[in-house]
């Protein structure tokens, strides 16, 4: 069985057009992304999935394997089942889906994210949540927050802050969802021919659709962050950061 990720990356941000190619510590920032994930001894694949020949040339550039995807997909989870068929993965293969703006990715939360895989048969989809230690990012609608049952499994993804206590003197943890996901190729083939759900279209979070349509998403909570690119100020600023 295979455990490939693949890194979807466009070009034409709305936000930050060329973000993928903007530097980071020295290097463009989707080389710190691949050259992170590619420390993990449970992957044997790393492919950036694109629909740019710029970002392709740089990947293959720097020595990365990159495959060429379609303009019409329409969030990065589409962008690598594209890229997953392209590869001739198997239905039993697992897929790691990593956002190319996450350069402080640790080859830890690869081993967590497929964890899943390997303790619970029947596992379909399953991502990470980091404990949120900093207070603002439980208030801020750019951090997504998760809530899960006891076994772990998502209830629901917003980016309001969720649970949101009655009571001002309630004390708990909040969690922050990282953008990364592992399914079997199987349910990523599934998933992609859902159509789009309501909660999704509301709160712009993609990973809500299989929530809407039946399907559980298994959460691990890992020890370490993953602070996402957002804007051109957001580089210096995780730079910095240890």
């Amino acid at each position: 069985m295979k455990i490939a990720v693949i890194i979807p990356a466009r070009y034409d941000s709305t936000r930050f057009p060329g973000k993928p190619l903007r530097l980071f510590n020295g290097k463009p920032m989707i080389q710190q992304v691949y050259e992170r994930v590619s420390l993990s001894k449970v992957v044997t694949d790393v492919t950036v999935a694109t629909d740019d020949q710029r970002i392709f040339n740089v990947v293959r550039g720097f020595g990365g394997n990159a495959v060429m995807t379609g303009k019409e997909n329409r969030s990065g989870t589409d962008r690598v089942a594209e890229a997953a068929e392209t590869m001739g993965l198997d239905l039993d293969d697992i897929v790691i889906n990593i956002q190319g703006d996450q350069p402080k990715v640790h080859p830890r939360h690869l081993q967590d994210v497929v964890n899943p895989f390997k303790t619970e048969p029947g596992t379909k989809m399953s991502t990470l949540a980091f404990k949120i230690v900093k207070a603002g990012e439980i208030t801020d609608p750019k951090d997504c927050k998760v809530t899960f049952d006891r076994r772990g499994y998502a209830l629901y993804f917003s980016r309001s802050p969720i649970p949101c206590a009655r009571d001002a003197d309630t004390i708990f943890d909040t969690y922050k969802h990282l953008g990364i996901y592992a399914y079997t190729k199987r349910f990523l083939k599934i998933f992609r021919n859902l159509p789009e759900g309501r909660l999704e279209a509301i709160e712009k979070l993609e990973q809500l659709r299989a929530i809407e349509y039946g399907y559980q998403i298994k959460v691990v909570i890992t020890e370490h962050d993953s602070p996402e690119v957002d804007l051109p100020d957001d580089i210096s600023r995780i730079e910095k950061q240890d």
